[in-house]
């Protein structure tokens, strides 16, 4: 039984999103609290295993409330956000800075067409939620090895044409802390899947730029990548590289139930590019993208694998390794290392 505790400010959405989660015969809604002060106070005394979060709220924001808790006893926390407010897109990011695992919208009410799937939604954030591995916030970073000792030396290093990057849940946070650490020049275009909740990415991409010297844009139709700029595949569509190097989104059917796939992409740059492109699966549920990692390393790509002392859910990158899929299994501090040296080598 996964046991929750829901905190927000809004007594009817208290009720309405304990209404829809203990629909579920898995999932036991133990507390609610009112503002983000209480939750702290409550996620202490019950240590539930997941926390879903309200963004604005009186005495202290969702925000705040992450942070304190993340620090005194590290839960699992669903951001549940109106995804219509920029306001509180921007401290939904922000509690995932704080050390949230993901964000979901919040759902519509029960005459809306939408009920029934964003419900469902809503009880699948909790399910993951509650596999995911959380850490103190202020615990310190790993540290890095040099690339040379965390894998087996490539016969020959060289300037990659693209870096490809996939990643699910947990995967906002290492996103942030890979593309802050690369410098305005780094020489390869950086393609991105991350699973978000519809509505979120556009959000993501302004937050992940506020950090990044890089630019950090959505992805659009027909343009041809270039270096120093990290393209995010947009809402609901799949992203791919053509043979003569240019993005193109898809509306074909969703592949491992997302849209936009991992396995989508990474596909595209096996079949045309795999021999210069570096790619990289991250945190995240599931098997999205882990054949195709494995599909690039065989015709020539050079792979990396998340490690999983550092992944919120050891899934997907976990598949890839079993698979055989990865050149290098890294953390992120590893990861950045190995990205810098590996594209940037003269």
């Amino acid at each position: 039984m996964i046991r929750v505790l829901i905190v927000d400010d809004s007594l009817v959405v208290r009720n309405y999103l304990q209404f829809i989660l203990s629909s579920d015969s898995e999932i036991d809604v133990i507390a609610t609290a009112p503002d983000g002060e209480t939750g702290v106070k409550l996620a202490e005394k019950y240590r539930p295993d997941v926390i879903t979060m309200d963004i604005n709220m009186p005495r202290m924001d969702g925000f705040a409330a992450t942070r304190a808790i993340m620090q005194q006893t590290p839960t699992p926390i669903v951001v549940v956000s109106a995804n219509y407010k920029s306001t509180e897109i921007s401290k939904s990011f922000k509690a995932i800075e704080a050390g949230a695992v993901t964000i979901i919208e919040k759902p519509c009410g029960l005459t809306n067409p939408k009920h029934g799937e964003m419900a469902a939604a809503l009880i699948d954030a909790v399910k993951q939620a509650a596999t995911a591995k959380v850490f103190r916030h202020s615990k310190p970073a790993t540290p890095a090895r040099s690339p040379t000792a965390a894998a087996p030396a490539l016969s020959s290093l060289h300037l990659f044409r693209y870096v490809a990057i996939g990643a699910s849940t947990g995967g906002p946070l290492v996103l942030q802390e890979i593309l802050s650490a690369l410098p305005a020049d780094f020489p390869a275009p950086i393609l991105m899947v991350q699973h978000i909740a519809t509505g979120f990415t556009e959000g993501m991409a302004s937050w992940l730029a506020q950090k990044s010297l890089l630019q950090v844009v959505l992805a659009q139709n027909g343009v041809v990548p270039v270096s120093g700029t990290a393209y995010i595949a947009p809402d609901d569509v799949h992203m791919t590289l053509t043979r003569g190097g240019t993005i193109q989104l898809l509306n074909t059917p969703p592949e491992h139930s997302v849209r936009p796939s991992v396995s989508v992409l990474f596909r595209s740059l096996a079949q045309y590019h795999a021999k210069q492109t570096l790619a990289i699966l991250l945190t995240g549920m599931g098997k999205d993208g882990s054949a195709e990692l494995k599909q690039l390393k065989d015709n020539g790509a050079t792979t990396i694998a998340q490690d999983k002392a550092s992944c919120i859910v050891f899934g997907m990158s976990g598949e890839a390794v079993k698979l055989g899929g990865a050149t290098y299994v890294m953390n992120p501090p590893e990861i950045i290392n190995q990205m810098k040296h590996l594209c940037m080598k003269k």
